[in-house]
């Protein structure tokens, strides 16, 4: 009796291991297997002021991904980011070290950037993501797609807003651009010349700078000749502290004329450089909520930030980049899930179209409220259209408006 009561526990034992083996084996084994993102980032140059936050937004996104979501689709996701120094032959080389380090994608913070990376990732089929964007990076549509709406996308929505809710006199609003020397502000110019008269605006003048000036004084003595009723900014945060701080020296001052900023240069950053005075009344578009927004994904952001970068405190371009991070986790975890690791692992030709066709053409993700939600449609690789309006108002930006469709 006891040696068939034996056999009886010994044959339990034996089902119980069987169970528990068959069910750790319909587990997949993610341990040590990682998902490659590759990132070029201004950290340091002449736009280190929107670099060195944006890396700390996508390190500390990184390690909420990989530490509270488990990763991508169960994988953790390795960073590889390397410094551009804003600076276009660093970029080319960056992004051919990608397309042979097993990197499945790629972000780039600026438009400057992307648009010096695109020629060697459109050939090699590597997809791209740009954090900021111009309408160059994806007309045609190839592998590089936009995160946020472009610049172009923000000269309209700041029109529209300026034609409805600024505007009130008769006849044609007469409208100056000063813009960077780059596609941060070519890609405003073309949209501008393109739209404005059927948007019921005259473009008196158009003046350029580069990232590194010092003094507008002279271009903006030219603007002020054509006595125009609002100036349109697209640049990044240095030079437009330089343009706002010599415009207000002229008397062109928000009280005197309108001036809009392009979301390049909108952010925290602008505000410390030019001093609250001379900012206080600036409009700008942005495609992100503020800090102050109760956006569910904000909580998140605010408890990294403060455990790891505090001194990005108010920072859009960290949110900016925060998003980017998220973004760019979905893609890898659709991509995972509709073609399994293995695929993904090879980082080669294969694995990129995998991500492209899988990842970023399924996109539907809301980016947890702090910007707007990202899907592709076929023929546009923006994968967001949505901006919002603000103000500076005793030196915060502050929101003056809902969500709003760019163009």
């Amino acid at each position: 009796m006891k040696s068939k009561y034996a056999v009886f526990i010994l044959v339990l034992s034996l089902i119980s291991i069987l169970a528990l083996l068959i069910g750790c084996s319909s587990t997949p084994v993610t341990t040590g297997k990682e998902l490659k993102l590759g990132a070029i980032m201004p950290v340091t140059g002449p736009a280190a002021e929107k670099g060195k936050p944006g890396i700390d937004a996508l390190l500390d996104v990184t390690e909420y991904i990989n530490k509270e979501l488990k990763g991508a689709g169960g994988y953790q996701i390795k960073l590889d980011w390397k410094d551009s120094q804003y600076n276009a032959a660093n970029v080319n080389t960056i992004v051919t070290d990608f397309t042979n380090s097993g990197v499945l994608m790629f972000t780039a913070m600026s438009s400057f950037e992307m648009t010096n990376a695109m020629g060697i990732a459109n050939k090699a089929g590597l997809p791209g993501l740009a954090i900021f964007t111009s309408p160059n990076l994806y007309n045609p549509p190839a592998h590089i797609y936009g995160q946020m709406p472009d610049y172009g996308d923000d000269w309209v929505a700041f029109s529209n807003y300026y034609m409805q809710n600024i505007w009130k006199k008769s006849g044609k609003p007469k409208m100056a651009l000063a813009l960077l020397n780059n596609t941060t502000g070519s890609s405003v110019k073309d949209v501008a010349n393109a739209r404005a008269a059927a948007m019921g605006i005259e473009i008196v003048d158009i003046v350029d700078h580069s990232a590194t000036t010092i003094a507008e004084t002279d271009a903006l003595t030219r603007i002020k000749a054509k006595n125009p009723d609002v100036i349109f900014i697209s640049s990044t945060p240095q030079p437009t502290s330089v343009i706002l701080k010599n415009a207000k020296d002229l008397g062109l001052t928000p009280s005197t004329v309108t001036i809009g900023l392009a979301h390049a240069s909108f952010t925290k950053s602008l505000i410390d450089l030019a001093g609250k005075d001379v900012v206080e009344g600036v409009y700008g578009v942005y495609p992100t909520v503020t800090w102050d927004d109760t956006a569910p994904g904000i909580v998140k952001a605010k408890e990294y930030l403060m455990k790891n970068h505090s001194g990005d405190v108010d920072n859009m371009d960290y949110l900016s980049v925060w998003c980017t991070g998220l973004v760019s986790a979905e893609i890898l975890k659709n991509a995972v899930n509709a073609v399994g690791y293995d695929v993904l692992a090879k980082g080669d030709a294969n694995a990129w179209k995998a991500v492209e066709q899988s990842g970023f053409q399924k996109l539907n993700y809301n980016v947890a409220g702090i910007q707007g939600a990202v899907s592709y449609t076929a023929g546009d690789n923006r994968l967001a259209k949505s901006v919002k309006m603000y103000s500076i108002k005793s030196g915060k930006i502050t929101s003056i408006g809902d969500w709003v469709t760019a163009r």
